[in-house]
């Protein structure tokens, strides 16, 4: 019966404790100095508990100051020294992690995470957790060498790429690019930078590289040397001066219309020279209609032209030329000679006669 009850007790103290919200964070976070650091908060929501107020504060003496607060009217930045640089994670439910950017070495110091939350029965609940910052001075790491968008170190020529060096440590960082030559030779510097761009790529590109980093503390810092490759692409084409197989005979027998016609054609990669007459690749009710248009319009141009220069007639009509009131002693007569081309020149001369 006692071991019944003392069941039922550690059930009840389980709940109580463990019925509300509860934050989550580290007890310490080092961070590198004029870099970024994030500190981490977050909790996992339950059904029913709503969060009001969220609150960051920093240990400055004895008494710590608000320097975020988030409520109802959105994020507010408490401390002029900490705006432009201070963020806190609003995309995430039950995630309050600080990001703090370029760190300073006063910004070592204890922070304290501070949720409140209405409980269903509509009472508050407040949970907070502290998290000392550590800002140091550090060295920066072994660089690593990488590709733009994800390639690989062998490419084909005329890609534009770049690699990319990268390390850790205390800003600045400065990067030195180089590449290897022979042994005995010292390596070319390629540029001052972090990123070494290939606009685009070619072969005489291919080599090893190296990148160095200096931080602002600690020694120079020298990544793996890695080979770059450029492959070039017009030896991936084979140049064959005759067509495939296949095509060879459909072509041989077009080429005997017209020896002298010929053009290149490229099948899956491989160039041939045929012959071919003209027309070929139309359609026979194409070739057929062509052909009656081009002799419709010569047999037109030709009688256009036939009725034009049809050859002038000569016609002579005798006509008794009377006098009113006298007629002529010595009986004469006049020849009119009218001259008019075409078929209706009959027409026309007896018209002439008519009106004389």
């Amino acid at each position: 019966m006692g071991l019944l009850l003392g069941l039922l007790l550690l059930g009840h103290l389980t709940v109580f404790t463990y019925g509300f919200p509860v934050l989550e964070a580290p007890e310490s976070v080092t961070g590198p100095w004029k870099g970024d650091v994030n500190i981490p908060c977050t909790y996992g929501p339950l059904q029913g508990y709503n969060q009001v107020l969220m609150k960051w504060l920093v240990q400055r003496g004895s008494h710590p100051v608000t320097i975020f607060l988030r409520d109802s009217s959105g994020d507010h930045i408490q401390q002029a020294k900490f705006r432009g640089r201070l963020h806190v994670n609003h995309e995430v439910p039950g995630d309050v992690s600080l990001q703090l950017n370029t760190l300073e070495i006063d910004d070592w110091s204890h922070y304290i995470c501070e949720v409140t939350w209405q409980t269903p029965d509509g009472n508050s609940v407040v949970r907070d957790k502290n998290i000392e910052l550590r800002v140091q001075k550090l060295s920066v790491s072994k660089p690593t060498v990488t590709t733009g968008n994800g390639y690989g170190f062998t490419v084909p020529q005329g890609m534009r790429i770049s690699l990319q060096c990268q390390a850790q440590g205390s800003p600045p960082i400065s990067y030195v690019w180089y590449k290897e030559r022979t042994a005995n030779q010292e390596p070319i510097k390629v540029t001052a930078l972090g990123t070494l761009f290939f606009k685009p790529a070619v072969v005489a590109d291919s080599g090893s590289y190296f990148c160095t980093a200096k931080g602002r503390v600690g020694s120079e810092q020298r990544s793996e040397l890695v080979k770059f490759v450029v492959k070039d692409s017009s030896k991936t084409l084979c140049t064959k001066t005759e067509a495939p197989t296949f095509m060879q005979t459909a072509l041989e027998a077009t080429s005997t219309i017209n020896p002298s016609w010929s053009w290149t054609i490229k099948v899956d990669g491989y160039l041939g020279e045929t012959n071919a007459g003209p027309g070929n690749g139309l359609p026979i009710f194409a070739i057929i209609l062509i052909i009656s248009l081009c002799c419709m319009v010569v047999f037109t141009m030709a009688y256009i032209m036939l009725c034009r220069k049809m050859p002038q007639q000569e016609r002579v009509y005798e006509v008794a030329r009377a006098h009113t009131g006298e007629v002529s002693n010595c009986g004469e007569t006049m020849r009119v000679a009218i001259f008019r081309s075409g078929c209706s020149s009959e027409e026309t001369a007896a018209q002439a006669l008519s009106n004389d």
